[in-house]
């Protein structure tokens, strides 16, 4: 517990300065603990120490730890790539998705409504030339966006995006920042730029990151899965 205590208060600092740098109020960013793999003993962990906002990459693991934990004041970040089968699980668990990437995604989402409810969501962008990578390309994410307004049950917050491994983050975080400003034009309330990570936060706070993703820089080294 000291050592996990150190760690987020190691990243906060980093964080605090990187938004001071970029000339950016601190308060303005959420810190998203990305608990992959970890148990939900962790998770509790992490609540005792101030920690609301927590990322999981896996529909079945975030289900399971989200009913294990129901009694804490948690929001559920669902930060993977996602199967349309699997949209009504993921929408029961999940109060932010960072990933929808296709109309039919979307779609999915919004039929497993519960009543009035609203889902957060995020468009997904493929900042890399392969296809292959989850995310619509950054001349897609206006028609997505689109598409999305026209589904009552679904808010549109904003894009998200993982910077190329070949390409300098600064760049990569500098086309999302443009896709974001893009989609601000037809909905000026999607102001989240979910970006960076442990090894590029700061260039994603310099583009005006508004969540970022950290994961083993605070939970420590991810357990072996037997």
């Amino acid at each position: 517990m000291t050592d996990l205590a150190s760690r987020l208060s190691a990243i906060d600092e980093r964080i605090v300065d990187a938004a001071r740098l970029a000339g950016r109020d601190p308060g303005e960013i959420t810190r998203i603990v990305v608990t992959k793999f970890h148990p939900a003993s962790l998770v509790r962990d992490l609540r005792t120490l101030g920690v609301r906002e927590v990322g999981e990459n896996r529909q079945q693991e975030l289900g399971a730890k989200a009913d294990e934990l129901a009694d804490l004041d948690l929001r559920w970040h669902f930060i993977g790539q996602a199967q349309t089968n699997k949209a009504a699980a993921i929408r029961r668990s999940a109060d932010v998705v960072h990933s929808v990437d296709r109309p039919r995604l979307a779609d999915a989402l919004h039929r497993a409504a519960d009543g009035d409810d609203v889902l957060d969501v995020l468009v997904q962008v493929n900042l890399t030339q392969d296809q292959g990578r989850g995310g619509v390309g950054p001349d897609e994410a206006r028609a997505l966006s689109d598409h999305i307004l026209e589904l009552p049950s679904l808010a549109l917050r904003g894009v998200m995006a993982v910077a190329p491994l070949d390409e300098e983050p600064a760049s990569a975080f500098a086309r999302l920042r443009a896709v974001a400003d893009d989609i601000r034009t037809v909905e000026p309330t999607a102001h989240w730029i979910s970006a960076g990570m442990t090894g590029d936060f700061v260039e994603a706070i310099a583009a005006g990151a508004t969540h970022l993703r950290i994961g083993s820089a605070i939970t420590g080294p991810r357990p072996e899965r037997g």
